[in-house]
């Protein structure tokens, strides 16, 4: 077998992932966007190349040899932006995971260590592949060596062979640094010679082979200008021709044998996939195989015939329900374990038994269960109401650490140390794979998840104790899982003729700004064709092409953005876009989820998901639909009260982040501006700019509120800069600007990072809890993910208690006074009510007072309201 050795470029790998990819999250909210497209580009390497051996050698500082011939090698360029940095630590772990050697060494760069290596394996007889984003490593190439250079995108090469670099240039490799020593390059700021660029450069080195030979020829070259230039300027030459120039003679401390690929761990690279969210990926892998270690079995019975002895105590209750949407109520069969035993009921058994439907619904026969929101639904959507539920064991076990997100029953007992479940996927498959298997299976299964309940809740009460989030449990989250599984239930009403009206209306609107995009364009297109959109812009409108990807220009939203002042065209193609977008996420995609018997769309609020605590929509996402855009918010006037003599009634916090910071930050300024009722924003842009409130302009507020919430998310300068479309520096000059104007949050940022070091998490106002090992990392960007994400949970996660807190109390308030007004939806700081118009005015005054109260802060909370017949007209 022929050995073949590829080496690949680390940084400028991830480089080119970062910025050819949008920022993208995890659910932990770690940015993900440079090691998705470094995972990437590695899979596709080792499918295409099928490498004996593999390395990705890494830079392993800022100095190097090359800054002792010139200090300002490298000199100009950016910091990092952290939200890269932070995935520095991914990228190595993805290649620990994958089994691939990964190296670095002081004073050398990873260009240096593939020069040496490449050099090595050449002698050696392999065949030499190398990636990069940097041409400087073409002067590599040769008959064994090809270097391979990202062209678009990530995954899109260049392959850059002698004879390529022939054809190209009209050059040798070995001249590639010749050339970089004459025209010099920006990006590593060798300076080169002033004025002479690659084609001047390119024309010399056809007539004199090498700088040197160039130097002691100066007399032959043509034009006067170059001859000064080069006389002037010869030291430069040499000097950047050295710079230039890759060392092969790296005192490496290993041997090329000791980087033979073998296979990758499996589970690891699952976990790791798993971890930063990646499913696309996650679906081409081998799923690890579950254990086969020998698994206690649970003793239970199948009962067949229900008698009130079997549910005279407080009992374990679980429902299997079986398809991923609960509305639909698949329930494959329920498991009771007790005092008396551990035992499986057949769906059909209990739904035709008053016995077990009384105890269901007395709501002093206490019960624990697992997901308390979706046990009730499924049962409710089979006519059984579920009462007297005192614990929710994977509620308790979110609450214990946010930060896991066990895919079901089975994964959340393993984190409390149990193992006596199988997982789902083992008993029933996965994917079209998934059915019901032999009785005997699921039904034991199903018992032992009862079984297993009893003693999940006695772990979890002791640990929910030890970190005081006992209250947090009973008074915050159980309550509000019976209340969002009443909302769900209500669901909320549409107007399916309205909705197919707006579809249409959008329909002419995209045909009008169609026919004005070809107008301007002068040639008809398909305008949602990258290729041919970017064939229009940039080639026959002349725009200049900023971003290239592997199927040819690039144009994304934010390309689009850029070049929006360049041409007229490009408006309404973002327009097209949204619009777009519109008529099939929201008009067409929420016309499929409508119920068809009762015209109500059934949102499911996930309750135990993001690590702040905020409440998320998914099937649909109602919190998502866009209102920027007045067509988008014309979509709201598709629901409606369910009752023609009721109305939509919105109630909403004012800024309540940043009123939480003000109160957990104790900052007299902020607290001050918040008493007397000043636009927060202005007020900040007085402070920052050091000017009075009547001379703050739109700009200057509208940079202060990006930093105002920005600060809230803990944003870097990078982030602000790309925000606010200004120079990086500038963002940073801002931020500086803002934590002298207000030294109490200065302080507590400085506080809330020292407390989390201390005790590896933060907590909200009512206790919440996130665990942040990060904080402790001895790799300084993970460390500053950690201490950004110290600084905004506790804020964050405040702000969500406190709004789940207000829908707890709204909800009892309502039910004393025995109103009939119903909350449909919670979307983000805002409550949505449908009520009947007799009870109006009583919901004017009981909502904005009983929501202001939901907490004591050293800052007033304030909240808004309006309504309409429509939640488009509630706003």
């Amino acid at each position: 077998m022929k050995k073949k050795i590829v080496l690949i470029d680390g940084n400028s790998i991830a480089y080119r992932a970062f910025f050819a990819l949008p920022l993208l999250n995890n659910n932990k909210g770690v940015h993900t966007n440079a090691v998705y497209g470094f995972a990437m580009m590695l899979l596709k390497v080792m499918e295409e190349e099928k490498p004996t051996h593999l390395l990705v050698a890494f830079d392993a500082g800022k100095t190097t040899f090359r800054h002792e011939t010139y200090s300002e090698y490298k000199g100009g360029r950016q910091k990092t932006p952290p939200e890269l940095s932070e995935q520095f630590p991914y990228i190595r772990e993805l290649l620990k995971a994958y089994s691939i050697a990964q190296y670095e060494l002081e004073n050398y760069e990873a260009d240096d260590i593939i020069g040496t290596l490449s050099l090595q394996a050449e002698s050696d007889g392999f065949e030499v592949k190398i990636y990069s984003g940097d041409k400087d490593l073409t002067q590599l190439a040769s008959d064994q060596t090809t270097v391979c250079i990202t062209k678009k995108g990530i995954t899109d090469i260049e392959e850059y062979t002698p004879a390529h670099i022939q054809e190209k240039y009209g050059l040798t490799p070995q001249q590639i640094i010749d050339m970089k020593g004459l025209m010099g390059d920006s990006s590593d700021n060798i300076p080169g010679i002033p004025g002479v660029g690659e084609k001047t450069a390119i024309k010399l080195l056809k007539q004199f082979e090498t700088v040197e030979k160039l130097l002691g020829s100066i007399d032959e070259v043509s034009g006067k200008k170059l001859k000064e230039k080069l006389e002037e300027h010869q030291e430069l030459a040499v000097m950047s021709k050295e710079l230039a120039t890759i060392s092969r003679e790296v005192p490496l401390d290993f041997s090329i044998s000791s980087l033979e690929y073998r296979e990758p761990d499996e589970q690891k690279v699952y976990e790791l996939f798993k971890d930063l969210g990646f499913n696309s990926l996650l679906d081409k892998l081998n799923r690890p195989a579950e254990s086969t270690e020998e698994r206690e079995q649970v003793e239970y019975k199948v009962v067949k015939e229900l008698d009130e002895d079997l549910f005279s105590s407080s009992s374990s209750f679980y429902v299997e329900i079986i398809t991923e949407n609960y509305h639909q109520a698949d329930i494959a069969g329920l498991g009771i374990s007790g005092e008396k035993g551990t035992f499986f009921l057949p769906l059909e058994t209990a739904l035709q038994s008053d016995v077990f439907k009384a105890w269901a619904a007395d709501d002093s026969k206490k019960k624990a269960v697992y997901d308390a929101k979706r046990t009730i639904i499924g049962l409710r959507r089979r006519g059984v109401e579920l009462k007297g539920i005192d614990f929710d064991v994977w509620l308790a076990s979110y609450l214990l650490n946010p930060s896991e997100s066990p895919e079901d029953f089975a994964a959340v007992a393993r984190l409390h140390g149990l193992t006596s479940v199988q997982t789902d996927e083992a008993v029933y498959g996965k994917g079209a794979k998934r059915k019901l298997p032999d009785e005997e299976v699921y039904t034991e299964h199903i018992a032992s998840k009862a079984a297993v309940i009893e003693e999940l809740k006695e772990v979890c009460l002791k640990e929910l104790e030890q970190n005081e989030q006992i209250e947090l449990f009973y008074e915050l989250e159980l309550p509000l899982a019976l209340i969002l599984a009443d909302m769900e239930t209500e669901g909320v009403q549409v107007d399916i003729g309205r909705l197919k009206e707006m579809g249409e209306d959008l329909k002419n609107k995209l045909t009008d700004i169609e026919q004005t995009i070809y107008r301007i364009a002068g040639t008809e297109f398909n305008i949602n064709s990258p290729k041919q959109l970017g064939s229009v812009l940039f080639e026959k409108l002349g725009l200049p092409p900023i971003k290239k990807t592997k199927t040819g220009y690039s144009t994304s939203a934010d390309v689009l953005e850029k070049l929006a002042p360049s041409h007229e065209i490009v408006e309404h193609i973002l327009h097209y876009r949204q619009l777009g977008k519109l008529q099939s996420t929201y008009i067409e995609g929420l016309l499929k989820v409508v119920d068809k018997d009762t015209h109500k769309i059934h949102t499911r609020f996930n309750q135990a998901l993001t690590q702040t605590g905020r409440l998320s929509s998914t099937e649909p996402n109602l919190q998502n639909i866009p209102i920027r855009l007045e067509e988008g918010r014309k979509i709201r006037q598709a629901f409606v009260p369910s009752d023609p003599e009721a109305v939509i009634f919105a109630a909403d916090y004012s800024q309540i982040e940043l009123r939480v910071l003000a109160h957990i930050a104790d900052d007299e300024r902020l607290i001050d501006a918040f008493k007397h009722g000043l636009d927060i924003h202005t007020a900040t842009a007085a402070q920052v700019f050091h000017v009075s409130q009547d001379e703050v302009d739109s700009n200057m507020r509208r940079q202060a509120k990006a930093v105002n919430f920005g600060i809230v998310y803990g944003i870097s300068d990078y982030g602000l800069s790309q925000s606010l479309g200004i120079t990086r520096k500038e963002a940073g000059l801002f931020i500086e600007r803002y934590l002298n104007s207000y030294p109490g949050v200065k302080e507590y940022m400085e506080d809330i990072v020292r407390q989390a070091k201390e005790r590896g998490y933060v907590t909200t106002l009512l206790h919440r809890r996130r665990y942040i090992p990060e904080i402790t990392s001895r790799n300084f960007n993970v460390r500053g993910f950690g201490e950004r994400t110290a600084m905004n949970t506790p804020i964050q996660g405040s702000a969500a208690d406190i709004i789940k807190k207000a829908m707890i109390d709204v909800a009892e308030r309502v039910k004393e006074e025995g109103l009939a007004s119903k909350l449909l939806l919670q979307v983000h700081d805002e409550l949505i009510f449908e009520v009947p118009k007799e009870e109006l005015d009583v919901m004017k005054k009981l909502v904005p007072e009983v929501m202001e109260q939901a907490v004591e802060l050293n800052v007033p909370l304030k909240v808004d309201y309006s309504y309409g017949s429509t939640w488009y007209d509630a706003k």
